[in-house]
């Protein structure tokens, strides 16, 4: 059972090279807006606040996200992807490809 509850969980792996500081900050206060915001949409939705503004909240919310995953996107591509290919690893486009599908 042990064996197969390790194949279903997903592979935790960690960059070769640290993510800059500035960066890392970055990211870390666009989260945090983000979840500012996903917690004033459930505030507002707690309080039985206009639909409209509910889904005002929650666009601004998607956008943050999305523009987190935009900055991780490309430091993946700068980073990893790069190392891997110039040690020769080309199986890691089809992971790339995959990533930019899912993000487009």
């Amino acid at each position: 059972m042990k064996q197969e509850r390790k194949a279903r969980e997903p592979l935790c792996r960690y960059k070769k090279t640290q993510r800059s500081e500035a960066l890392q900050k970055d990211v870390q206060t666009r989260l945090n807006r983000a979840i500012g915001q996903l917690n004033a949409a459930k505030e507002m939705l707690d309080d039985n606040r206009y639909c409209g503004d509910v889904l005002m909240q929650l666009s601004a919310a998607e956008k943050a996200v999305r523009r987190v995953s935009e900055i991780i996107l490309r430091e993946h591509l700068e980073t990893c992807v790069v190392e891997e290919i110039r040690a020769g690893n080309n199986e890691v486009i089809p992971e790339v490809m995959n990533l930019i599908k899912n993000f487009s």
